[in-house]
């Protein structure tokens, strides 16, 4: 059974820096494409970013050129370094991922979730 598991969440100021990251752990080879979404209370899970294992990343326009996505193949993993974090950054952070090389940005374009992790920003 494959497992996701993120880590890295946590308190910071607005301004400040948080790095997450997501371990594939239960499965032998890659998968295609990964990413990062985000849930606050009583709204839906939103996207924030995905990288595909061809290079390409891709990122919702409230986090472009503040956060920064990247896989490592070798070790299964994505990382999401978040940068000029703002208080509307507070959620729960989720990594997804998927058997298929795609620019989803739906939740319904992903099939293997992990947990998540908090991470609050204060002003």
């Amino acid at each position: 059974q494959a497992q996701l598991v993120e880590s890295g969440g946590g308190l910071v100021q607005a301004g400040g820096s948080l790095r997450l990251s997501c371990a594939a752990s239960g499965r032998t080879f890659v998968w295609p494409t990964m990413g990062w979404f985000r849930q606050t209370p009583g709204k839906d899970r939103e996207f924030v970013c995905a990288v595909r294992r061809d290079g390409y990343t891709f990122y919702a326009e409230s986090v472009k050129g503040r956060f920064t996505i990247s896989g490592d193949n070798a070790k299964n993993t994505v990382h999401l370094q978040m940068n000029i974090l703002k208080p509307e950054d507070t959620a729960i952070y989720y990594c997804a991922a998927t058997g298929k090389w795609t620019w989803g940005r739906s939740i319904r374009d992903y099939d293997t979730w992990g947990q998540g992790t908090q991470v609050t920003v204060s002003s």
